[in-house]
C-alpha cells in the first residue's frame, strides 16, 4: 500500500512537473526580443526623472513653448529645452513652428494613457 501511494505521488509530481514545463514554454513564445524589452526599459527611464514628468503633465491638456513650461515650471529655458530634447527623443512630445516659436505638445495619446495610467496608480 505504501508503495502505491509513493508511485501515485511521483507520478502527480511528474504531471505538475510537465505543467510548469509547458507554462515556461509559453511564457518564453511570448516573449518579445531582448531588443524590445530594452526598448522599453529605456523608455521607462524618460519617465523616471520628476522635471520630465511636470513637463510632460503641465502638457497635458495644451501645447506649451518653452517660455511657457519655464515659467510655470519655475525652470530655465535652457534646462527646459535640455529635458525636452530628451522627450522628442524618445517620441514622448512632438512640436510645431509658429513664426518664431516652438509649440510642444504630448506625441500621442498613448502618452497620455501612460500619464493617466501612472497617476491612477499612485493615487490608489
Amino acid at each position: 500500500m505504501a508503495e502505491e501511494n509513493k508511485n501515485k505521488l511521483q507520478a502527480v509530481d511528474k504531471d505538475s512537473q510537465t505543467e510548469r514545463e509547458e507554462i515556461i514554454n509559453k511564457v518564453l513564445e511570448q516573449q518579445p526580443d531582448d531588443e524590445i524589452l530594452y526598448d522599453l526599459a529605456e523608455l521607462f527611464k524618460v519617465f523616471g526623472d520628476s522635471t520630465r514628468i511636470k513637463i510632460l503633465y503641465s502638457m497635458f491638456e495644451h501645447e506649451l513653448c518653452v517660455n511657457d513650461i519655464a515659467g510655470l515650471l519655475n525652470l530655465s529655458q535652457s534646462s527646459v529645452s535640455h529635458q525636452l530634447r530628451i522627450l522628442k527623443t524618445s517620441k514622448l512630445v512632438k512640436f510645431r513652428r509658429e513664426g518664431k516659436s516652438i509649440y510642444y505638445s504630448l506625441d500621442d495619446e498613448h502618452v497620455r494613457a501612460i500619464i493617466s495610467m501612472g497617476m491612477e496608480h499612485v493615487e490608489e
